[in-house]
């Protein structure tokens, strides 16, 4: 068991209110590829603004869907890993008063969590701007592959919008002010996965902080706050929760 597994057990055994935000790095254990890094990542080879704003869904659905839609079939077969049982585990036993959430991969909730607070959405539906049809992911995708120009369409005849945030838009009101009033009520913020760059959401490490509680990172590669964490690991995320859950429990004489 490495030191900073159990200084990060200690942490949350001590903690009077902690909560986890979780970025993209917690889904690529099960497979899910996350945003920024090169040749692999999502945007690694495309230019996010030229298929996954408002406006392209708005002007150009067929361009959009032809990048959204191999998501939703991505999703089909994915499952939560170690590290999102983890954190659904420590929230049961009560040493987790909540889960904050950039992914839309809807793992979280396979996983246990109860109610993730999903500021970019969630690609668990799509809904249709014109009459306000929702539909689930399963059906989404049957539609893609149904249809010949790869956009599923509401039965009015609307191209489905998924249910996240694009580029363009602004973050949901009530997910955001929560996810703010959470960083400032907790002692401890558990990082998971993210590079803490993608803001207004990065900054809740700051507000935490300055509310005067602490920090632990989860996560491979550097963030601004590394110098003012309390504890870093930043081995494979699943392994590493899974050494901190090894701690948590009780040890033998």
């Amino acid at each position: 068991m490495s030191a900073g597994a159990a200084r990060l057990a200690a942490l949350l055994r001590a903690a009077r209110r902690a909560v986890a935000l979780t970025g993209a790095g917690i889904s690529v254990p099960s497979g899910i590829p996350d945003f920024r890094t090169p040749l692999t990542g999502m945007w690694a080879n495309v230019d996010p603004m030229e298929v996954a704003h408002i406006d392209v869904f708005t002007r150009a659905p067929e361009r959009f869907w032809g990048f959204y839609g191999p998501r939703f079939a991505l999703l089909r077969d994915k499952r939560p890993n170690g590290a999102h049982h983890a954190l659904a585990e420590l929230e049961r036993r009560g040493l987790l008063a909540a889960v904050i959430t950039q992914n839309i991969d809807g793992l979280h909730r396979q996983a246990g969590t109860p109610d993730p607070i999903e500021v970019h959405g969630s690609l668990a539906i799509a809904s249709c701007p014109a009459c306000g049809v929702r539909e689930p992911r399963e059906e989404v995708a049957r539609r893609v592959e149904a249809a010949g120009d790869g956009v599923p369409r509401c039965g009015c005849g609307a191209a489905l919008k998924p249910g996240v945030v694009l580029f363009g838009e602004l973050l949901p009101e009530a997910a955001l002010e929560r996810a703010f009033r959470l960083a400032g009520e907790a002692d401890l913020l558990v990082c998971v996965g993210s590079s803490l760059e993608v803001h207004p959401v990065a900054g809740l490490p700051g507000v935490t902080l300055a509310a005067g509680g602490r920090v632990a990172l989860v996560t491979q590669g550097p963030t601004p706050y590394d110098a003012d964490a309390a504890v870093k690991l930043d081995g494979d995320v699943e392994h590493e929760l899974e050494a901190v859950m090894a701690a948590l429990e009780p040890q033998g004489v």
